[in-house]
Protein backbone atom coordinates (compact mmCIF):
# COMPACT_ATOMS: atom_id res chain seq x y z
CA UNK A 1 0.00 0.00 0.00
CA UNK A 2 1.35 3.34 -1.12
CA UNK A 3 1.69 6.11 1.33
CA UNK A 4 0.43 9.51 -0.58
CA UNK A 5 3.02 11.50 0.02
CA UNK A 6 2.59 15.03 -1.20
CA UNK A 7 6.07 16.13 -2.45
CA UNK A 8 5.71 13.41 -4.82
CA UNK A 9 2.45 13.78 -6.19
CA UNK A 10 3.01 15.94 -9.25
CA UNK A 11 -1.19 16.15 -8.81
CA UNK A 12 -0.88 17.36 -5.87
CA UNK A 13 -0.87 21.28 -5.67
CA UNK A 14 2.64 22.65 -4.61
CA UNK A 15 2.46 24.17 -0.61
CA UNK A 16 4.84 27.14 -0.29
CA UNK A 17 7.48 26.63 2.68
CA UNK A 18 6.69 28.18 5.73
CA UNK A 19 8.47 31.51 6.94
CA UNK A 20 10.89 30.09 9.53
CA UNK A 21 12.14 27.82 7.10
CA UNK A 22 12.86 30.58 4.51
CA UNK A 23 15.06 32.51 7.12
CA UNK A 24 16.86 29.49 8.00
CA UNK A 25 17.72 29.38 4.62
CA UNK A 26 18.82 32.35 4.51
CA UNK A 27 21.05 32.45 7.32
CA UNK A 28 22.88 29.54 6.35
CA UNK A 29 23.74 31.11 2.83
CA UNK A 30 24.92 34.35 4.76
CA UNK A 31 26.89 32.48 7.10
CA UNK A 32 28.30 30.70 4.20
CA UNK A 33 29.22 34.08 2.58
CA UNK A 34 30.71 35.52 5.80
CA UNK A 35 32.84 32.61 6.39
CA UNK A 36 34.35 33.11 2.40
CA UNK A 37 34.88 36.66 3.01
CA UNK A 38 36.43 35.91 5.87
CA UNK A 39 38.95 32.86 4.50
CA UNK A 40 39.66 35.10 1.63
CA UNK A 41 40.51 37.72 4.12
CA UNK A 42 42.62 35.60 5.83
CA UNK A 43 44.44 34.09 2.98
CA UNK A 44 45.10 37.89 1.74
CA UNK A 45 46.39 38.83 5.28
CA UNK A 46 48.66 35.69 5.61
CA UNK A 47 49.57 36.36 1.97
CA UNK A 48 50.25 40.08 2.97
CA UNK A 49 52.42 38.62 5.74
CA UNK A 50 54.09 36.71 4.03
CA UNK A 51 55.26 39.11 1.78
CA UNK A 52 56.22 41.69 4.17
CA UNK A 53 58.16 38.89 5.94
CA UNK A 54 59.71 37.80 2.84
CA UNK A 55 60.21 41.60 2.40
CA UNK A 56 61.91 42.19 5.86
CA UNK A 57 63.86 38.85 5.25
CA UNK A 58 65.56 40.36 2.19
CA UNK A 59 66.01 43.99 3.93
CA UNK A 60 68.26 42.50 6.63
CA UNK A 61 69.56 40.17 4.60
CA UNK A 62 70.44 43.16 2.11
CA UNK A 63 71.61 45.40 5.55
CA UNK A 64 73.85 42.25 6.68
CA UNK A 65 75.47 42.91 3.30
CA UNK A 66 75.96 46.36 3.43
CA UNK A 67 76.74 46.03 6.75
CA UNK A 68 79.82 43.55 5.45
CA UNK A 69 80.24 45.48 2.41
CA UNK A 70 80.93 48.73 4.75
CA UNK A 71 83.39 46.61 7.65
CA UNK A 72 85.49 44.99 4.95
CA UNK A 73 85.33 48.61 3.15
CA UNK A 74 86.52 50.49 5.95
CA UNK A 75 89.33 48.39 7.16
CA UNK A 76 90.29 47.62 4.00
CA UNK A 77 90.80 51.88 3.33
CA UNK A 78 92.23 51.72 6.63
CA UNK A 79 94.79 49.45 5.82
CA UNK A 80 95.88 51.26 2.44
CA UNK A 81 95.92 54.23 4.53
CA UNK A 82 98.60 53.26 6.29
CA UNK A 83 100.66 51.56 3.68
CA UNK A 84 101.01 55.05 2.37
CA UNK A 85 102.50 56.34 5.43
CA UNK A 86 106.14 57.23 5.58
CA UNK A 87 108.88 59.10 6.86
CA UNK A 88 107.36 62.17 5.66
CA UNK A 89 105.89 63.35 8.63
CA UNK A 90 103.30 66.05 6.95
CA UNK A 91 102.13 63.12 5.09
CA UNK A 92 101.44 61.00 7.86
CA UNK A 93 99.31 63.55 9.57
CA UNK A 94 97.16 63.42 6.26
CA UNK A 95 96.67 60.17 6.60
CA UNK A 96 95.69 59.99 10.00
CA UNK A 97 93.25 62.95 9.40
CA UNK A 98 91.47 60.61 6.33
CA UNK A 99 91.63 57.84 8.57
CA UNK A 100 89.73 60.23 11.30
CA UNK A 101 87.13 61.07 8.71
CA UNK A 102 86.69 57.66 7.52
CA UNK A 103 86.31 56.13 11.11
CA UNK A 104 83.15 59.37 11.25
CA UNK A 105 81.58 58.25 7.97
CA UNK A 106 81.65 54.90 8.93
CA UNK A 107 79.71 55.89 12.13
CA UNK A 108 77.12 57.55 10.30
CA UNK A 109 76.45 54.83 7.85
CA UNK A 110 76.04 52.18 11.38
CA UNK A 111 73.42 54.52 12.75
CA UNK A 112 71.78 54.18 9.31
CA UNK A 113 71.81 51.06 9.01
CA UNK A 114 69.64 50.16 12.36
CA UNK A 115 66.51 51.14 10.25
CA UNK A 116 66.14 49.41 6.95
CA UNK A 117 64.13 51.95 6.17
CA UNK A 118 67.70 53.85 5.75
CA UNK A 119 69.25 51.21 3.26
CA UNK A 120 69.21 53.38 0.41
CA UNK A 121 70.68 55.95 2.20
CA UNK A 122 73.16 53.81 3.48
CA UNK A 123 74.54 52.40 0.50
CA UNK A 124 74.64 56.38 -1.03
CA UNK A 125 77.31 56.72 1.91
CA UNK A 126 78.72 53.85 1.14
CA UNK A 127 79.46 54.50 -2.45
CA UNK A 128 80.55 58.30 -0.81
CA UNK A 129 82.98 56.26 1.04
CA UNK A 130 84.54 54.13 -1.81
CA UNK A 131 84.94 57.42 -4.00
CA UNK A 132 85.93 59.25 -0.75
CA UNK A 133 89.24 56.85 -0.32
CA UNK A 134 89.83 57.09 -4.08
CA UNK A 135 90.06 60.60 -3.88
CA UNK A 136 92.34 60.31 -0.66
CA UNK A 137 94.83 58.15 -2.68
CA UNK A 138 95.02 60.46 -4.86
CA UNK A 139 95.81 63.01 -2.81
CA UNK A 140 98.23 60.95 -1.01
CA UNK A 141 99.76 59.89 -4.45
CA UNK A 142 99.78 63.50 -5.38
CA UNK A 143 102.02 64.93 -2.50
CA UNK A 144 104.13 62.05 -2.23
CA UNK A 145 105.19 62.70 -6.31
CA UNK A 146 105.33 66.64 -5.03
CA UNK A 147 107.59 65.36 -2.59
CA UNK A 148 109.36 63.35 -4.87
CA UNK A 149 109.80 66.51 -6.72
CA UNK A 150 110.93 68.61 -3.82
CA UNK A 151 113.27 66.01 -2.63
CA UNK A 152 114.67 66.06 -6.27
CA UNK A 153 114.67 69.52 -6.75
CA UNK A 154 116.32 70.13 -3.16
CA UNK A 155 119.11 67.48 -4.06
CA UNK A 156 120.04 69.56 -7.00
CA UNK A 157 119.76 72.70 -5.03
CA UNK A 158 121.87 71.01 -2.75
CA UNK A 159 124.67 70.10 -5.37
CA UNK A 160 124.33 73.29 -6.92
CA UNK A 161 124.90 74.77 -3.44
CA UNK A 162 127.85 72.76 -2.61
CA UNK A 163 129.31 73.77 -6.44
CA UNK A 164 128.53 76.99 -5.48
CA UNK A 165 130.41 76.92 -1.93
CA UNK A 166 133.63 74.95 -3.88
CA UNK A 167 133.38 77.63 -6.37
CA UNK A 168 133.38 80.51 -4.35
CA UNK A 169 136.11 79.00 -1.47
CA UNK A 170 138.08 78.92 -4.75
CA UNK A 171 137.25 82.40 -5.77
CA UNK A 172 138.23 83.55 -2.30
CA UNK A 173 141.39 81.65 -2.40
CA UNK A 174 141.77 83.58 -5.61
CA UNK A 175 140.72 86.83 -4.17
CA UNK A 176 142.77 86.60 -1.34
CA UNK A 177 145.82 85.57 -3.57
CA UNK A 178 144.94 88.92 -5.83
CA UNK A 179 144.54 90.87 -2.75
CA UNK A 180 148.15 89.90 -1.45
CA UNK A 181 149.44 90.62 -5.10
CA UNK A 182 147.46 93.85 -5.33
CA UNK A 183 148.88 94.92 -1.92
CA UNK A 184 152.43 94.04 -3.14
CA UNK A 185 151.83 95.97 -6.59
CA UNK A 186 150.26 98.94 -4.31
CA UNK A 187 153.29 99.03 -1.63
CA UNK A 188 155.80 98.77 -4.81
CA UNK A 189 153.52 101.38 -6.35
CA UNK A 190 153.71 103.73 -3.36
CA UNK A 191 157.38 102.84 -3.12
CA UNK A 192 157.96 103.80 -6.48
CA UNK A 193 155.70 107.54 -6.50
CA UNK A 194 157.61 107.88 -3.41
CA UNK A 195 160.87 107.59 -4.94
CA UNK A 196 159.34 109.09 -7.88
CA UNK A 197 158.33 112.29 -6.00
CA UNK A 198 161.43 112.82 -4.71
CA UNK A 199 163.36 112.76 -7.76
CA UNK A 200 160.98 115.08 -9.14
CA UNK A 201 161.33 117.66 -5.83
CA UNK A 202 165.03 116.87 -6.89
CA UNK A 203 164.88 117.40 -10.46
CA UNK A 204 162.47 120.53 -9.51
CA UNK A 205 164.43 122.17 -7.04
CA UNK A 206 167.56 121.79 -9.26
CA UNK A 207 165.70 123.09 -12.21
CA UNK A 208 164.91 126.20 -10.16
CA UNK A 209 166.13 129.27 -11.75
CA UNK A 210 167.89 131.41 -8.87
CA UNK A 211 167.75 135.07 -9.33
CA UNK A 212 170.60 137.72 -7.88
CA UNK A 213 171.22 141.13 -7.48
CA UNK A 214 167.37 141.89 -6.24
CA UNK A 215 166.91 145.62 -6.94
CA UNK A 216 163.65 147.20 -5.62
CA UNK A 217 162.44 151.07 -5.86
CA UNK A 218 159.66 152.86 -4.38
CA UNK A 219 158.42 155.49 -6.53
CA UNK A 220 156.23 158.40 -6.70
CA UNK A 221 154.38 159.36 -9.88
CA UNK A 222 154.73 163.03 -10.78
CA UNK A 223 152.70 164.76 -13.13
CA UNK A 224 154.57 164.80 -16.48
CA UNK A 225 154.14 160.90 -16.25
CA UNK A 226 157.27 159.97 -14.46
CA UNK A 227 158.55 158.50 -11.64
CA UNK A 228 160.98 159.59 -8.47
CA UNK A 229 162.62 157.72 -6.18
CA UNK A 230 160.33 158.11 -2.95
CA UNK A 231 161.33 156.92 0.67
CA UNK A 232 158.13 158.20 2.28
CA UNK A 233 155.42 155.72 2.74
CA UNK A 234 152.64 158.27 2.39
CA UNK A 235 153.88 159.49 -1.16
CA UNK A 236 154.77 156.28 -2.68
CA UNK A 237 152.59 154.59 -5.05
CA UNK A 238 154.53 152.07 -6.85
CA UNK A 239 157.29 149.16 -6.00
CA UNK A 240 159.54 148.62 -9.07
CA UNK A 241 161.15 144.58 -8.20
CA UNK A 242 164.00 144.55 -10.92
CA UNK A 243 166.34 140.85 -10.47
CA UNK A 244 168.54 138.94 -12.71
CA UNK A 245 168.31 135.24 -13.69
CA UNK A 246 170.91 132.80 -13.47
CA UNK A 247 171.60 130.12 -15.92
CA UNK A 248 170.69 126.56 -15.20
CA UNK A 249 171.51 123.85 -17.64
CA UNK A 250 169.18 121.59 -15.86
CA UNK A 251 165.87 123.62 -16.38
CA UNK A 252 164.09 123.34 -20.28
CA UNK A 253 164.15 126.16 -22.02
CA UNK A 254 160.57 127.71 -22.85
CA UNK A 255 158.26 129.73 -20.82
CA UNK A 256 158.75 129.88 -16.67
CA UNK A 257 156.85 131.98 -13.92
CA UNK A 258 158.12 133.63 -11.06
CA UNK A 259 155.60 134.54 -8.13
CA UNK A 260 156.20 137.66 -6.36
CA UNK A 261 155.35 138.11 -2.27
CA UNK A 262 155.60 141.96 -1.14
CA UNK A 263 154.98 141.08 2.96
CA UNK A 264 154.04 144.11 4.64
CA UNK A 265 155.32 145.10 8.22
CA UNK A 266 152.66 142.87 9.47
CA UNK A 267 153.79 140.06 7.95
CA UNK A 268 150.53 139.75 5.71
CA UNK A 269 151.18 139.73 1.57
CA UNK A 270 150.00 142.61 -0.16
CA UNK A 271 147.32 141.40 -2.30
CA UNK A 272 144.94 143.01 -4.93
CA UNK A 273 142.92 140.09 -7.21
CA UNK A 274 142.19 142.98 -9.55
CA UNK A 275 146.26 143.43 -10.08
CA UNK A 276 146.69 139.33 -10.71
CA UNK A 277 147.43 138.76 -7.15
CA UNK A 278 146.80 134.95 -5.86
CA UNK A 279 147.87 131.79 -4.58
CA UNK A 280 150.81 129.47 -5.64
CA UNK A 281 151.09 125.96 -4.18
CA UNK A 282 154.95 125.76 -2.37
CA UNK A 283 157.19 122.82 -2.50
CA UNK A 284 155.56 121.93 0.95
CA UNK A 285 152.44 120.98 -0.63
CA UNK A 286 151.38 124.69 1.07
CA UNK A 287 148.87 127.37 -0.77
CA UNK A 288 151.14 130.37 -0.37
CA UNK A 289 149.51 133.86 -1.50
CA UNK A 290 151.77 136.06 -4.01
CA UNK A 291 151.45 139.71 -4.48
CA UNK A 292 152.25 139.51 -8.48
CA UNK A 293 153.30 137.36 -11.34
CA UNK A 294 156.25 137.54 -14.01
CA UNK A 295 155.82 135.43 -16.73
CA UNK A 296 159.10 135.17 -19.34
CA UNK A 297 159.99 132.90 -22.20
CA UNK A 298 163.71 131.37 -20.60
CA UNK A 299 166.31 130.41 -22.89
CA UNK A 300 168.85 128.67 -20.23
CA UNK A 301 170.80 131.97 -20.43
CA UNK A 302 171.39 135.10 -17.62
CA UNK A 303 168.81 138.01 -18.46
CA UNK A 304 167.18 140.83 -16.54
CA UNK A 305 163.75 140.91 -15.04
CA UNK A 306 161.68 143.85 -13.60
CA UNK A 307 157.75 144.01 -12.36
CA UNK A 308 156.10 147.27 -11.05
CA UNK A 309 153.36 147.14 -8.59
CA UNK A 310 150.82 150.08 -8.36
CA UNK A 311 148.18 148.97 -6.25
CA UNK A 312 146.36 152.71 -5.62
CA UNK A 313 146.13 152.03 -2.02
CA UNK A 314 148.53 153.40 0.78
CA UNK A 315 151.36 151.80 2.31
CA UNK A 316 152.63 151.92 5.63
CA UNK A 317 156.11 152.47 7.65
CA UNK A 318 158.13 150.33 8.28
CA UNK A 319 160.06 147.27 6.90
CA UNK A 320 158.75 144.97 3.98
CA UNK A 321 159.95 141.89 2.51
CA UNK A 322 160.11 140.51 -0.91
CA UNK A 323 160.30 136.83 -1.93
CA UNK A 324 160.13 135.89 -5.16
CA UNK A 325 159.39 131.86 -6.10
CA UNK A 326 160.13 129.62 -8.97
CA UNK A 327 158.61 126.33 -9.14
CA UNK A 328 157.26 126.49 -5.38
CA UNK A 329 160.67 127.16 -4.21
CA UNK A 330 162.65 130.32 -3.24
CA UNK A 331 164.71 131.27 -5.62
CA UNK A 332 165.47 134.88 -4.11
CA UNK A 333 164.94 137.78 -1.83
CA UNK A 334 165.12 141.50 -0.57
CA UNK A 335 163.77 144.19 1.31
CA UNK A 336 163.18 147.87 1.76
CA UNK A 337 161.87 150.47 4.14
CA UNK A 338 159.47 153.42 4.07
CA UNK A 339 159.80 156.03 6.71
Amino acid sequence: MMTNNPGNNPNQPYSTPDPQSRANRTGFIVAIAILAVAAIGLLVTTVSQNQAKTEMSSKLDETEKVKADLEKQYYSALSELEEMKGSNEELNSLIEKQKEDLTSQKGRIDVLLRDSKNLGAARNELKGMRAQVVQYVAEINQLKSQNQELTTQNTDLSTQKATLESDLTTQRTQNEELSTARAALVSEKESLEQERAKLSTKVNFASVIKISDVEIQTLRSKSNGKFAKEKSAKDVDQVQICFNTTANEVAEAGNEMYNIRIVDPQGVTLSVADLGSGEFKSSKDEMVPFTTAKEFSYNNTASQLCSNWAPSQPFTKGNYKVEVYNKGYLAGSSSFSLK
